[in-house]
């Protein structure tokens, strides 16, 4: 039997195809351009963009969604649905929700905008969620006022989608009504000098491994005439085999010494340059080279890992789940922790809240990196840290009696 392709699987068909009864009532949106257009400036290729990207995106798929239900009377229920609950694990057929994630972070973080679709079946549950590495999308609004997002594949294929299934993170979203802004203008001055200082250095090394005098000749003279002279001067003075250490001088030229580093790009210039670009993706060094502290850490995570994680959040909740759904208490929330390098005293010290019923067991146990426990899930509270109204009561009975 033939194998289904990724883009069969996602779309369930392998012909770029669409709704002709909706695609004739579309519009492009307004009167500016609507469309979306990813950089193809291939700055993946550069090692110090890959360096950037890889700590949050790391950072990103360790995050673990959970669906949450909130009842009329208080009680928070972990997991409800056992068809979403397993969808937040394995979002489709070719990867868990780790690398889809990882996958979209990236797309964020190149492009400034990322795509997953939500795939349904025929009553409208969510089955599978495929992100979408496209090179071009299109907006469109049809008549009753739906949006649609029209993607275009590398392949050449292409597909259009209801925006309300279509998982949308964006960064750097400003003058677009829908689409981050791409970084083409805020990193092309900076991937050019750091292309040519790389190139530079490839060129100093290629030239001081051959290039060692230079011949300055003060008058013209025919090009056979000054390969005698070079020649001339190699066996003299270059050979290895020649044990004279006396060179006399020639008026008709000057010599001058190659140094290894003379075609070297200045070392502060390239620091400078990679440090913007570090400064443009939000990370330092020792976030990159992972030799950070429990505080560098904290920060890396409250600044970029976050707010991604609370977007990620929203549209996850939005998507999946109706707007009758959502009054009913049901959400996305993606579970993380920020302890996760913290110190050992760090970590010791959150004994504290789990006998002030701030923190199960488990939820300890787990920052320590130890297993789950029987009954661990269930919060406790030290019998001195009561309610205050209840300490207020004890007090008042001792004073009676």
């Amino acid at each position: 039997m033939a194998k289904r392709s990724m883009f069969k699987s996602l779309f369930g068909k392998d012909k770029s195809s669409e709704p002709k009864a909706t695609l004739t009532r579309f519009k492009l949106l307004n009167n500016y351009d609507s469309s979306f257009t990813s950089w193809d400036g291939k700055i993946f290729n550069n090692d110090i963009v890959r360096s950037c990207i890889r700590p949050k995106s790391n950072a990103v798929g360790k995050l673990h969604p959970v669906h949450l239900r909130t009842n009329s009377d208080g009680e928070v229920v972990i997991n409800p649905n056992p068809n979403i609950k397993y969808l937040l694990r394995f979002p489709n057929k070719y990867m868990n929700m780790q690398k889809l994630l990882e996958k979209m972070m990236i797309q964020r973080e190149l492009t400034n905008n990322a795509f997953a679709f939500i795939q349904r079946n025929e009553l409208g549950t969510p089955i599978a969620i495929f992100p979408i590495p496209t090179n071009n999308v299109e907006l469109y609004e049809d008549k009753q006022g739906d949006l649609y997002m029209k993607f275009f594949f590398k392949s050449g294929q292409y597909m259009t989608v209801l925006y309300d299934d279509v998982i949308h993170l964006r960064k750097d979203f400003n003058e677009h009504e829908f689409f981050g802004e791409d970084g083409y203008n805020a990193l092309k001055n900076i991937m050019k000098v750091i292309d040519t200082t790389d190139k530079g250095i490839v060129s100093a090394i290629k030239n001081s491994a051959v290039i060692k005098w230079i011949m300055k000749f003060k008058a013209v003279i025919r090009p056979e005439d000054k390969q005698v002279e070079v020649q001339k001067f190699a066996d003299a003075y270059l050979d290895i085999e020649n044990t004279q250490n006396i060179a006399s001088t020639d008026p008709r030229y000057d010599l001058e010494q190659v140094k290894d580093n003379s075609y070297v790009p200045n070392e502060g210039t390239i620091n400078k340059y990679e440090q913007r670009l570090k400064n443009f993706f939000g990370v330092s060094d020792a976030i990159i080279q992972n030799s950070f502290n429990e505080d560098q850490w904290n920060s890396f995570y409250e600044a970029e890992i976050e707010p991604i994680a609370k977007e990620l959040s929203d549209q996850l909740t939005v998507k999946l789940f109706s707007k009758h759904e959502i009054e009913c208490g049901n959400e996305i929330v993606f579970e993380a922790s920020s302890l996760e390098f913290a110190s050992m005293k760090t970590k010791l010290e959150l004994k504290e809240m789990v006998d002030r019923k701030s923190m199960t067991p488990n939820e300890w146990r787990k920052v320590m990196n130890l297993a789950a426990v029987d009954g661990g899930d269930v919060l406790l509270r030290r019998l001195d840290t009561g309610e205050s109204n209840n300490l207020n009561a004890d007090e008042g009975s001792d004073k009676n009696d």
